[in-house]
């Protein structure tokens, strides 16, 4: 097969394409100035709406203090909308992150990354796994619990007699040489 006959010849010319392809972008264009315009429009008519002009002239100073106050509760009622406004984006905006990671993993198309064979010594892992703790070796034997052992009662011969029979012999002898040594 030759490379001319595996791709489909197109039904439209070229310059007819490049014809089609300026308009739709001069269009584009001009939907695009026309929303910016209606934005700004809209924008100007909710602010003539919503701040009306101040009228200061002729006011007395309680008059200016008293519209200096309202002002004030105004703009105390704006931020307290603005604060309630961003924490429900942020949160809708960590639940959007937290259904789309639950839906890439149902879909098991996860990406594993390409591992790579490192060395770390013992020490090392231990201070990556237990953080800055560990900056000299560790001793296991410190951080196990310690269990009491129940001393042997130990009875001490206090009769000279039973002394005597128990060195008696040979294994008495060889006791004393033991001890000796």
């Amino acid at each position: 097969m030759s490379e001319g006959s595996s791709k489909p010849k197109p039904k439209i010319s070229a310059s007819r394409r490049l014809f089609l392809k300026t308009k739709l972008l001069k269009k584009a264009m001009t939907m695009l100035d026309n929303e910016r315009q209606e934005k700004k429009d809209e924008r100007e008519r909710t602010l003539s709406e919503r701040v009306p002009d101040l009228q200061m002239s002729g006011l007395s100073l309680q008059d200016l203090q008293n519209l200096c106050k309202e002002l004030h509760q105004k703009i105390d009622g704006v931020d307290e909308e603005r604060y309630d406004v961003d924490s429900k984006v942020t949160k809708c905006t960590t639940e959007i992150r937290d259904l789309s990671q639950k839906i890439f993993e149902l879909k098991g198309k996860m990406k594993r990354p390409a591992l790579k064979r490192v060395r770390v010594s013992a020490d090392a892992m231990l201070g990556a796994l237990l953080g800055c703790k560990v900056k000299e070796s560790v001793d296991f034997k410190a951080n196990l619990k310690t269990v009491k052992k129940e001393e042997e009662k130990k009875e001490e011969v206090n009769d000279w007699r039973k002394n005597v029979d128990a060195m008696s012999g040979m294994e008495g002898r060889k006791k004393l040489f033991d001890a000796a040594q």
